[in-house]
C-alpha cells in the first residue's frame, strides 16, 4: 500500500473527524485545524518528490485490480496541484485563527474546511471517472456549506446560484460518465483511454467530449458560464473566498485537462480549437467584467473568470509548449490569487468595506499592506520579474510557435487590462486620500496580525521565488506537459497489474 498517495484524502478526512470530536472546544479546534493543514502540505510535498524521482504512481484500492477498483493515480500534473491545496489549505487555516468569527467557528467550519480539502484532493488523485465525481460532489457540499454559514442575505443569494448552476455541471457530469461506460464499458481512466481509440463512432465520442466541456466548464467558470462566479465569491468571509478564489474553480480546469489530453484527443481540431476559441472569450469576458467594477472583491473574481481563459489556452494550442505554460499559469494563479483575497480581507478589517470609493489612504496607513498587496497584483498583470510574467510568456510563445496570433493579440490586451484593472484597486484603495476617515471594525492583538500577514507574506515570497528562480519550476512543468501529451506512462502505471 503507498500511503504517501492515500495521505492527501486521510490526513484531512482523520482531521474533520478529529475536529467534530471537539465541537464544543474551539481552541482545541484552532490546534487541530493548523496540525491537520500542516501534516496536508507536508504529504503532498513527499508525494511530489516520489512521483517526481520515481515516475507516476498508482495504487488499487479495496485490493481490486484495476480496471473493477477504485484507483488513485498521481502524474506529476496532479502532484503538483495536490502540493498546491495543501499549500492554500496550510494558509487558509493559519488566516482563519485570526479573521474567522466565533460563530462560524461553532457551526463546523474548520471541519468542513478539511471535507474541501478531502474533496480537492480526491479529485486530483482519482483516476476513475465515476469516483471524480463523487469527489466532486463532497466537494460542492462542502463548499455550498461554506459559502453559506453565517446566514447572511448575500451569502444565501450568493449560495443558491453556486449551488443551482453547480448541480447542472452534475448532472452534466453524470450523463456523460453514463454514455462513457455504454460506449467503453469501463470507467476507469486509464482503460478508457485504451478503449475509445478502438470505439467505431468518433461522432458520438466528440458529442460525450462536448458534455464534459459543459460540465467542467462550469465549473472552471470559462465562457459563457462564469455568471455564477462574479455573483457569489464575494459573499463569503474573506478566508472562505481565498480558498475558493485558488482552488475550487482550478479543480475544473485539472478536469478539463485530464480529460483532453487523455480521453477526447480524436477531434483535435474540433476539440481543442474550440476550446481555444472559448479561451478568448473567456479572457475578454472575465477582464472587462474586472474593468466595470469597484468592489474589491468583485474585480478580483471578475479576474479568476479573466484568468481562468489563459489556463485553457495552452489546452487549446494542445502542444507541449502551450501546455507547459497552462501548468506554470495554474500554479502561479493559485498563489497569486489566493493572495489577493487575504489582503482584500485585512482591508475590510481595517477599514470596514470593499467598496473602493469609501476606501483610501492605506499606503500612508499601512506601508507593509501596501507592499504586499503589489506583488501579487503585478504578478497577475504580468509584470516582470514576477511569477505571471513567465507565465504570460510561456503561453504567449506557444501561442507564436501554432501561429494563432488572434489568440496573442487577446491574451496581450486583456494582460494590459488585467494592469489598468488592478491599478484601478491601487489608487482608489491605497493611493488616493480617504474620502470620510473610518474607525477599524475592532483592534487586533499583535499575536492576531501576525497570524494574519503571516500566510500572506508566505505567498508573496513564492511569488517571488517562480519569478526570481523560474527554471526549477518551469522544467517541472515542462516534465508535467510530457506525461500528459504521451498517456502511454499513465496507462502503465495504472493498468500495470492486468497486464
Amino acid at each position: 500500500m503507498k500511503l504517501f498517495l492515500i495521505a492527501p484524502l486521510l490526513i484531512p478526512f482523520v482531521t474533520a473527524i478529529v475536529l467534530l470530536l471537539f465541537w464544543a472546544r474551539r481552541r482545541l479546534q484552532r490546534i487541530v485545524n493548523v496540525i491537520g493543514a500542516t501534516a496536508l502540505f507536508g504529504s503532498s510535498i513527499l508525494l511530489l518528490l516520489v512521483v517526481r524521482k520515481d515516475g507516476i504512481q498508482a495504487v488499487q484500492m479495496g485490493g481490486w485490480p484495476a480496471p473493477f477498483g477504485i484507483t488513485l493515480v498521481a502524474d506529476l500534473f496532479a502532484s503538483i496541484m495536490v502540493v498546491m491545496a495543501g499549500l492554500i489549505g496550510f494558509s487558509v487555516a493559519i488566516y482563519s485563527l485570526s479573521l474567522m468569527d466565533q460563530p462560524r467557528e461553532s457551526f463546523g467550519y474548520y471541519p468542513l474546511l478539511h471535507v474541501l480539502l478531502m474533496g480537492v484532493c480526491g479529485s486530483f488523485l482519482t483516476g476513475d471517472m465515476f469516483n471524480m465525481y463523487v469527489w466532486f460532489e463532497v466537494m460542492l457540499i462542502s463548499s455550498f456549506v461554506l459559502m453559506e454559514l453565517g446566514g447572511e442575505r448575500a451569502q444565501l443569494e450568493g449560495a443558491l446560484k453556486y449551488v443551482t448552476l453547480n448541480l447542472m455541471s452534475s448532472a452534466l457530469f453524470l450523463s456523460g460518465v453514463g454514455i462513457l461506460y455504454g460506449m467503453a464499458g469501463t470507467l476507469n481512466m486509464a482503460d478508457l483511454a485504451r478503449q475509445l481509440p478502438t470505439v467505431t463512432s468518433p461522432g458520438l465520442i466528440t458529442t460525450v467530449a462536448m458534455l464534459f466541456l459543459l460540465a467542467f466548464g462550469i465549473k472552471a467558470a470559462i465562457f459563457p458560464l462564469f455568471f455564477w462566479l462574479p455573483a457569489s465569491y464575494h459573499t463569503p468571509p474573506p478566508a472562505v473566498s481565498a480558498l475558493f478564489a485558488g482552488l475550487l474553480t482550478k479543480v475544473g480546469v485539472y478536469a478539463l485537462v485530464r480529460v483532453f489530453t487523455l480521453l477526447f484527443v480524436q477531434e483535435v481540431g474540433v476539440t481543442h480549437r474550440l476550446i481555444l476559441i472559448i479561451s478568448g472569450l473567456t479572457m475578454a469576458s472575465g477582464v472587462l467584467g474586472a474593468v466595470a467594477h469597484n468592489e474589491f472583491r468583485r474585480i478580483l473574481s471578475f479576474h479568476i473568470v479573466s484568468q481562468i481563459g489563459y489556463m485553457i489556452m495552452g489546452l487549446g494550442l494542445f502542444t507541449h509548449l502551450g501546455l507547459t505554460g497552462s501548468v506554470f499559469y495554474i500554479f502561479h494563479h493559485i498563489v497569486v490569487k489566493t493572495n489577493l483575497f487575504l489582503v482584500s480581507g485585512v482591508v475590510h478589517r481595517m477599514r470596514g468595506t470593499y467598496d473602493l470609493k469609501s476606501l483610501g489612504s492605506l499606503s500612508r496607513i499601512s506601508p507593509g499592506l501596501s507592499a504586499l498587496f503589489l506583488i501579487p497584483a503585478f504578478s497577475l498583470a504580468g509584470a516582470p520579474p514576477l511569477s505571471g510574467f513567465w507565465a504570460k510568456l510561456i503561453l504567449l510563445q506557444a501561442g507564436v510557435e501554432t501561429e494563432d496570433y488572434a489568440i496573442v493579440v487577446v491574451a496581450l490586451a486583456v494582460g494590459f487590462l488585467t494592469l489598468y484593472s488592478m491599478t484601478k484597486i491601487w489608487n482608489e484603495a491605497f493611493w488616493k486620500s480617504e474620502p470620510q476617515p473610518q474607525q477599524a471594525s475592532q483592534p487586533l492583538r499583535p499575536a492576531s496580525i501576525f497570524v494574519m500577514y503571516s500566510p500572506i507574506i508566505l505567498l508573496a515570497l513564492i511569488t517571488i521565488l517562480i519569478g526570481l528562480a523560474t527554471q526549477p519550476f518551469l522544467a517541472l512543468s515542462s516534465r508535467a506537459a510530457e506525461q500528459l501529451l504521451d498517456s502511454s506512462g499513465y496507462i502503465e502505471a495504472v493498468l500495470r497489474e492486468d497486464r
